[in-house]
């Protein structure tokens, strides 16, 4: 099939892809971008390693067509990386030591990520429906929610209070980009131990 020129916006670089069209968009990003975050799984996204964010909305990659890329903003953990620190979802994956062998964990955090944009103070029942098409064969999924709740927490509390009407302080309301600037890209996460979570994914890129 011949290669056509798709243009998108990945990890807030524009870029122009030259690839065959119906390239799944994982194989794009990690073959002809080099973004070895988001992972191959199952091939038809039913499992979650390949999520990334298209416009914003967390999704699989692997069974997602080039050509539906174009035009679109399309974000991997590596571009959620910030000036060197780490998004505080991935902060608090490394915190809560919710991640096992790493694998599933680029997808989860990307899952996470677009739901505290979309609501940044969930409660546990939201957190496991947001991550429900993100399997861990770990069986790291309580840590994984408490780490989601921890990133919400901290988020709120980072967020300036206004005062009100009668002059006490209201919390400010909205996501904040996932309830603060956006933070480092653990490459998908930690490889087991804690040492390994720590350095999330800086490891997680050189599978």
């Amino acid at each position: 099939m011949a290669r056509v020129n798709i243009r998108a916006t990945v990890n807030g670089t524009e870029r122009v892809i030259q690839c065959e069209p119906d390239a799944p968009l994982l194989d794009v990003l990690r073959t002809d971008l080099g973004l070895s975050g988001p992972r191959f799984g199952c091939g038809v996204g039913l499992c979650g390693a390949c999520f990334v964010l298209v416009g914003g909305r967390a999704r699989s990659s692997c069974d997602f067509p080039a050509w539906a890329a174009e035009g679109q903003d399309i974000t991997t953990v590596e571009g959620l990386l910030y000036d060197g620190t780490m998004h505080p979802v991935q902060q608090a994956v490394v915190d809560e030591q919710a991640a096992q062998c790493g694998y599933c964990t680029a997808g989860m955090i990307m899952s996470a990520v677009a739901l505290l944009r979309a609501n940044p103070t969930p409660d546990q029942a939201e957190i496991r429906s947001a991550l429900d098409g993100n399997l861990c064969r770990c069986g790291s999924q309580q840590r994984i929610v408490r780490a989601v709740l921890r990133a919400a927490a901290q988020a709120s509390a980072a967020r300036p209070a206004r005062n009100g009407p009668a002059g006490n302080g209201a919390a400010e309301g909205g996501a904040a980009e996932g309830g603060a600037a956006e933070g480092g890209a653990a490459e998908g996460g930690a490889a087991g131990s804690t040492r390994a979570a720590s350095t999330a994914g800086r490891q997680e890129g050189a599978r």
